[in-house]
């Protein structure tokens, strides 16, 4: 029997699709080149619920007899099965975009190269704080929200989603259209997927391609390339950054976090930002957009304010792994790129060894030279990416002021790296760990890679170090 809907890959997303497309009695055809344990664990469950599972094959006739082709983000755009798809004239869409058509509530849309998923979290919690009902999902990960397909699963939905979008689930996009969008950051990243700039940010502009005149738009307004995807997209646009700008706006008056939404500087005062539970300038701007997006949704600026103070922390995001004989640890391991270990790096005014490294995804490195100089005593670099890494840095490094950091290059496991962190850090200093590269190169996630470091730490400071 033909399915009715197709799903292209047996991921957390993919067994979410095909969750909701089975409970709302579709029949199913679902298909992954893989065949590993994991996998085979997925199908089973799938099957026990009546899908039909195939792995190692894609039955590309069933696929094309499907009225709708949900595909997994993780599968490649010039993977067989899709370029077959494409040369047919057939379309595909992305797991949000399929679990949206059963969510009939309010929709909210974050996207961006850093800081979506921290914001994406603190606006459901800010919301939960005021009151509404609402949940996060999407691209998230981690264990830390489900994907979108699971929200619409649950009776009755949220009345609040707030949906990451990674620029892959939006490339699949057709309908989606959130009433509030977000845009935390933009710049160059998955150089390993995307040929240029040009293509990358066509995809994430696809949050704005459904604009309507009554849609909120959230921008970092101190970035014009974030504002350059926005464009005149049909809606109210609201700027976040550190430093007041005009119109509508979110940001720091005299160190207190402040909004004003008319425009006509009504300003609302909300907390000292020495008050928000999670160091680091980038966090501020994502409580700033967080704040934001409450405000315009009807949250309170009581329930802000209260919501504020106990915004939780994300694991391998700027989370501190300890202080050891006289040293902070610094688990960032979420820094995957390299605008996010710039980031990192600007939240301490040093000193510094940062370890830098993991899988080379073709990113000029140069960028992070700027963050070096008098804050970095030690760089570490490992992995992949390790040699073009210090050729990198070391060109870059030339043509600026100030002490230039000792560059080195550890081969070697985790244990062996942050072994030559302990040996080179003294006290009073930081241990960074923001890669600015992804981990594929040795670990399956940034998060395996994160708790691998924070366990080396732990071994490297135990009782038996002299």
């Amino acid at each position: 029997m033909n399915a009715h809907t197709a799903i292209l890959g047996i991921g957390a997303s993919g067994v979410a699709a095909a969750r909701l497309a089975l409970a709302t009695g579709e029949s199913v055809y679902v298909s992954d080149l893989r065949e590993d344990a994991s996998t085979r664990a997925h199908a089973r469950e799938l099957r026990e619920l009546g899908a039909d599972v195939e792995l190692g094959h894609h039955d590309l006739a069933r696929i094309k007899a499907a009225s709708t082709i949900v595909v997994s983000p993780g599968i490649p755009p010039g993977a067989p099965v899709l370029s077959a798809l494409r040369a047919a004239g057939i379309r595909w869409i992305s797991e949000p975009e399929f679990a949206v058509r059963f969510l009939p509530g309010s929709l909210i849309g974050v996207t961006g190269t850093n800081g979506k998923t921290t914001t994406t979290l603190w606006i459901a919690h800010l919301l939960k704080a005021g009151g509404l009902d609402a949940e996060a999902g999407g691209n998230v990960g981690g264990g830390l929200a489900p994907a979108a397909s699971l929200l619409a699963l649950r009776t009755p939905p949220p009345a609040w989603v707030v949906l990451e979008m990674s620029s892959f689930q939006l490339a699949d996009t057709e309908h989606f259209a959130p009433d509030v969008g977000v845009v935390t950051t933009f710049s160059m990243d998955h150089q390993d997927r995307y040929p240029d700039l040009a293509s990358y940010a066509a995809d994430k502009a696809r949050l704005f391609q459904n604009a309507r005149p009554r849609d909120r738009w959230v921008l970092h307004g101190a970035q014009p390339s974030v504002l350059a995807l926005a464009g005149g997209a049909p809606g109210t646009h609201y700027h976040f950054a550190l430093d007041p700008g005009e119109g509508p706006a979110a940001h720091v008056v005299d160190g207190v976090l402040t909004l004003i939404l008319d425009g006509q500087g009504g300003a609302i005062p909300l907390i000292p930002a020495d008050e928000l539970p999670v160091a680091g300038g980038h966090n501020l701007l994502n409580a700033l957009a967080s704040a934001l997006v409450a405000a315009l949704v009807g949250v309170s600026p009581e329930a802000i304010r209260a919501g504020l103070r106990t915004l939780p922390a994300l694991p391998h995001r700027m989370a501190p792994v300890g202080t050891l004989h006289g040293v902070q640890w610094i688990n960032d391991s979420k820094a995957t790129n390299v605008e996010a270990a710039g980031m990192a790096l600007a939240s301490f005014a040093g000193p510094v060894v940062v370890l830098l490294g993991g899988k080379d995804k073709g990113e000029d490195f140069s960028p992070l030279a700027q963050w070096l100089p008098g804050r970095v005593r030690h760089v570490l670099l490992f992995g992949q990416a390790a040699v073009r890494l210090e050729a990198s840095l070391s060109a870059a490094l030339k043509g600026l002021p100030g002490p230039a950091p000792i560059l080195e290059r550890v081969e070697g496991d985790m244990d062996h790296l942050v072994a030559v962190a302990g040996r080179v850090a003294e006290p009073g200093d930081v241990v960074l760990f923001a890669p600015a590269c992804s981990s594929f190169d040795a670990f399956a996630n940034y998060e395996a890679r994160g708790l691998a470091f924070a366990d080396a730490v732990a071994r490297w400071g135990g009782p038996g170090r002299s």
